[in-house]
């Protein structure tokens, strides 16, 4: 038993840092009330948290490869810890957003140290079920913070979403010194700091961009300006790169097709699967009048269905087609989008979404199972960090621009429904709408409200589905088949050499 506690120690920073992704939609509308939030501060309260991780994890990631994988994991957990108790206490949402970022830098510290860990404290097949257990807990953990996010926010109110973070991460903190033990080798370098400030600035601009974008247009000068600031920092990126000695990412790393693949997986698979929960849930609450916890319980079918499937199926796909695994899942992610957005039309109610976020789980639930262990195939053990960095950095780039994207989506189909309808200020009543602020608007408006909420939602979901099935054919077309036959063969060496 006491070999399983490593993962036992892995899962729980994974279970807080990817449940706080989500964890914090339900609670929304109530945040909006009690902090006077606008739209734009509802979006930064998710996106702050994964625009953090988006823009440090590459230098996360080579950090813990010079300084030790255990050393960067504990220090995170630590750092998650006091932010989740500023964000509980914070007065204003100011406060809360810069908590939030807060946060995220805690949780890039344990998401760029996650599969070094694993890898350093398994072999053969037992690494094979660690990456199954790992992936149906991470499959489950990101569709299931909006379940505990309601039950907290009913019950106890929305700070205490936050609040719950202190126990486990203290019992993380304790189980990581006891159970982990120091890496084995590390990476001598120096650290690439002209590719980590490029990189920050340039995945923070664009997000900003995109979220200015919703409530100014893209025509408005510190719109156009953000998008300007983030292509010249990319373009610094890039070129810091091809000079450093020891760069923040090997830009010869993308010539290889299943690095590539497994990027583009990565971005797709938060932008399908989770981007548009923020806005479902919006229209569970503000529009059809259900509580926190109601609400979190429609996406059960989704957390469900993504811990069976990666907690059943996950140690048998270990070493399988990684690319036809980690596709298909994509693509059952897509069709589970274009189905609820298929779904929810007219009159729907809740019922419409159940079956896409049935499909939707499924999906993820064998995607995420595979895609740790096609990431660490990519790099040498000692470099790691650059493998999971990128890897995770492409998550939640893709899950902060998700939201951005889908915000405008919802925004435009609402404004578009509330102008044909001839109401007043279509405009500031499609962003009342968006950001939860519905019950705001005249009570003769309601009908026309439900609608251009129904509007929203389905081309949210629809895009969002558009953009899982794109992504899983990338996956079939550049994941090799021979890069999981070789995962598969490595991992087994050490079995094999022990008979």
């Amino acid at each position: 038993m006491r070999k399983w506690l490593p993962l036992l120690t892995i899962c729980l920073g994974t279970f807080m840092l990817l449940i706080d992704v989500t964890i914090v939609n339900v609670a929304l509308p109530d945040m909006a009330r009690d902090l006077d939030a606008s739209f734009g501060s509802l979006q930064w309260v998710v996106n702050a948290y994964a625009v953090a991780m988006a823009a440090l994890l590459l230098g996360a990631g080579s950090i813990a490869d010079l300084a030790g994988h255990r050393r960067i994991y504990l220090g995170g957990l630590a750092v998650f810890a006091v932010s989740s108790l500023i964000c509980g206490i914070a007065p204003n949402p100011v406060v809360l957003i810069a908590a939030r970022i807060a946060q995220g830098v805690g949780a890039t510290a344990m998401a760029a140290t996650t599969f070094p860990l694993l890898n350093n404290s398994y072999e053969g097949r037992d690494r094979g079920t660690a990456y199954g257990v790992w992936g149906a807990i991470a499959g489950a953990s990101s569709a299931i913070g909006p379940i505990i996010g309601g039950v907290l926010t009913e019950a106890a109110g929305w700070r205490w979403i936050f609040f719950v973070n202190l126990p486990v991460s203290v019992l993380a903190i304790a189980l990581c010194m006891w159970v982990l033990s120091e890496d084995s080798e590390t990476h001598r370098a120096r650290i690439d700091l002209a590719g980590m400030g490029t990189f920050a600035v340039a995945a923070a601009s664009a997000t900003y961009a995109l979220i200015r974008a919703n409530e100014h247009g893209w025509s408005d000068t510190g719109t156009v300006s953000m998008l300007v600031v983030a292509a010249v920092a990319l373009a610094a990126f890039v070129i810091a790169e091809r000079r450093a000695t020891d760069p923040l990412l090997d830009l010869n790393l993308l010539r290889e097709r299943s690095f590539a693949g497994v990027l583009i997986a990565a971005v797709a698979l938060f932008f399908a699967a989770f981007a548009a929960l923020m806005y479902t849930s919006i229209w569970l609450q503000s529009v059809l009048g259900m509580t926190p916890i109601q609400a979190g319980l429609i996406g059960l079918p989704l957390s469900a269905m993504a811990f069976v499937v990666s907690g059943g199926f996950g140690r048998y796909l270990h070493g399988a087609n990684a690319g036809r695994i980690i596709g298909s899942g994509l693509l059952v992610i897509g069709a589970g989008g274009l189905v609820g957005a298929l779904l929810v039309h007219g009159d729907a109610s809740w019922p419409a979404l159940v079956p896409g976020f049935l499909l939707i789980g499924g999906g993820v639930g064998f995607a995420t199972a595979t895609l740790g262990s096609a990431t660490m195939s990519t790099v040498p053990p000692q470099r790691g960090g650059m493998a999971t960095g990128a890897v995770n950095t492409a998550q939640q780039l893709g899950m902060a621009f998700g939201i951005a994207v889908l915000g405008g989506v919802f925004t435009a189909r609402a404004r578009t429904v509330l102008g044909a309808r001839d109401v007043p200020d279509a405009e500031a009543s499609a962003r009342a709408v968006a950001g939860g602020r519905s019950a705001m608007l005249p009570p003769q408006l309601q009908d026309a409200v439900h609608a251009s909420a129904v509007a929203g939602v389905q081309g949210a979901l629809a895009v969002a589905g558009v953009v899982g099935v794109i992504g899983g054919l990338a996956a079939l077309a550049l994941i090799r088949p021979a890069r999981a036959a070789a995962i598969a063969d490595a991992e087994l060496e050490p079995e094999t050499a022990g008979r």
